[in-house]
């Protein structure tokens, strides 16, 4: 994570977000041979395909939707760790899902941020109900989209609604898109999915703060956040702590809605701390720099 246009401070240890690799699914068949090892192996497992996939997604689809949970995820450790610091917020809609051959499908993205519709900068995603709902069927409605960095200006058709065809409509989903008064670049690829929010927060927090949160030392984790600062369980968690021992990291944070798989799971010599928002994650932290225990699975919430 990469901060520039204000005051930052240097880190002296490691905050390492973890993923696990896939195979099957939208990706192609699992062999019998995969699946055996699989089977044998502690680090991996073998689950049934629909918990991770929709059915009828296919590998674009799928590639689509991970990376825009990926955006979410960058956006919503920008609002946690600035709220957490007090430091203001801009907003704007982004595309987080597109219904397939809907009218919108092929000229909007998953992970566009609508920066203006119809002539009007907009902040929330009412304001393009409210465009969508002025514009007749079978008309474009001319947007701003940014993406991937660059501004894009498009021409988004407008259809009916099917559920409800007095109504028009673009068939997108729309979830607020966070950005900081300063530029925060998050320099990862090839990895998609929302589990590394919790960490890219406190990566955010440790670089605009005086204090250190590592303690020179080598911290690893795993979940969603919230805006607000909620963590939220994620997949894999087995697979990412055992990763995280063998990479030297001395402690984990684990969202506490995985406890049932990090009670069963955590490798020896690895010290895991639960945590259901970002202040217990900021806990934690203080009490590991503190030499003090963190609060562990089987602590109450």
């Amino acid at each position: 994570v990469q901060i520039s246009g204000t005051t930052t401070y240097p880190t002296d240890g490691e905050l390492n977000m973890t993923t696990v690799s896939e195979r099957g699914g939208p990706y192609g068949p699992l062999t019998v041979g995969e699946a055996v090892v699989a089977v044998f192996n502690s680090t991996m497992a073998v689950i049934p395909r629909e918990f991770l996939f929709p059915p009828g997604l296919n590998n674009e689809q799928s590639k689509q939707r991970s990376a825009a949970d990926f955006d979410e995820a960058q956006s919503n450790a920008v609002a946690a760790a600035l709220g957490e610091l007090d430091i203001p917020v801009t907003t704007h809609p982004m595309v987080t899902a597109l219904a397939t051959d809907g009218p919108a499908d092929g000229v909007l993205e998953p992970g566009d941020i609508l920066l203006e519709v119809d002539g009007r900068s907009v902040t929330a995603a009412a304001e393009v109900v409210t465009a969508v709902q002025a514009t007749a069927p079978g008309q474009v409605l001319p947007m701003v989209v940014s993406r991937d960095g660059e501004e894009l200006a498009l021409d988004v058709p407008v259809g009916t609604n099917p559920e409800a065809p007095q109504r028009s409509y673009l068939g997108v989903t729309l979830k607020p898109h966070y950005e900081a008064p300063f530029d925060i670049t998050f320099s990862l690829e090839g990895v998609g999915g929302p589990s590394a929010g919790l960490v890219f927060t406190l990566a955010i927090i440790d670089e605009l703060q005086a204090e250190s949160l590592t303690g020179a030392e080598v911290i690893a984790g795993t979940g969603t956040i919230d805006p607000d600062g909620k963590v939220g369980p994620i997949g894999g968690i087995g697979q990412k702590m055992v990763a995280a021992r063998d990479a030297g990291a001395v402690l984990f944070l684990a969202p506490r809605a995985n406890c049932d798989t990090v009670r069963t799971s955590t490798p020896q010599g690895l010290e895991v701390a639960a945590v259901d928002t970002l202040a217990d994650a900021l806990a934690a932290l203080a009490d590991h720099r503190a030499g003090k225990p963190t609060t562990g699975c089987d602590a109450a919430a």
